[in-house]
């Protein structure tokens, strides 16, 4: 039943973690609604999340190459691109080694998911109505005063139920940055922010990283990577055509009713 549960769970990460619904959201979610101990698999839940973080890298790798090679010509476009993802990483260091208590007493609060969905829903709503974007061209033409707010938005996601992927890509649109550039934006800040959080999580739980606790992170990672890879270029081609309106209104019914279970279990 674990190896069930493992691909269970990576499913989720993979389906979620760069729609703007909160990946860590629904997997604590999952994990009260299908009644496993929440505290067995917390760890398990980070540690999947560099399977995801692998399927951007494999499906923007000459973008990355691209970059390599023009930092070490010290391009312009490949200069301000790291820059810009470095900006708005920062935010979250700082963030995250400061409250990092804080945030982890918030992992197992289902309730606290269900009210970030239904306002992080509202939110979208709202961003989408009255936003003004303008085509950027890249995230290398992102300003540096954008790259700031995307960092400093993104530490809302710390919140589980608002979404990492939700607060960037709509923090970047709110000012002024293009639909298909804010979420690759998105995708880009993941690598380091993802990756930064799940080594800092590991060590912090270091002694629960036992062999069997490995086999199942290694289901998890291969099943969340496989299912974020599909995901990611079926998003874009969402959003390109309908926007992020759709994932709004999921987002409040799926946050209602969460809440009304919760309520009333």
């Amino acid at each position: 039943m674990d190896f069930v549960t493992a691909i269970l769970l990576g499913i989720v990460e993979g389906l979620t973690e760069f729609l703007p619904v909160s990946s860590t959201g629904h997997l604590i979610l999952a994990t009260e609604l299908l009644g496993y101990d929440a505290a067995k698999w917390a760890l398990f839940n980070i540690a999947i999340q560099p399977g995801a973080i692998l399927a951007i890298v494999v499906l923007y790798w000459r973008t990355f190459m691209d970059v390599l090679r023009g930092l070490m010509r010290w391009e312009p476009q490949a200069v301000a691109f790291t820059r810009n993802l470095l900006v708005a990483f920062f935010p979250a260091v700082v963030v995250g080694l400061a409250f990092a208590d804080n945030i982890d007493a918030l992992l197992e609060n289902a309730v606290v998911v269900a009210w970030a969905l239904i306002i992080g829903g509202v939110a979208i709503l709202l961003v989408e109505r009255f936003a003004r974007p303008v085509e950027t061209g890249g995230v290398a033409n992102v300003t540096l005063r954008q790259s700031v707010i995307v960092g400093l938005v993104q530490c809302l996601a710390m919140v589980p139920g608002v979404s990492r992927s939700g607060a960037t890509i709509l923090g970047a649109m709110g000012f002024g940055v293009d639909r298909k550039t804010a979420a690759e934006f998105s995708f880009f800040l993941a690598v380091p922010t993802l990756t930064g959080a799940t080594v800092l999580q590991l060590w912090k739980h270091r002694d629960a990283i036992t062999p069997q606790a490995l086999e199942l992170i290694g289901v998890g990672f291969v099943v969340s990577f496989v299912v974020a890879y599909l995901v990611i270029k079926a998003f874009l081609a969402v959003v390109t055509r309908y926007g992020f309106a759709p994932f709004a209104w999921y987002r409040i019914v799926a946050g209602s009713a969460a809440l009304i279970w919760l309520m009333n279990r």
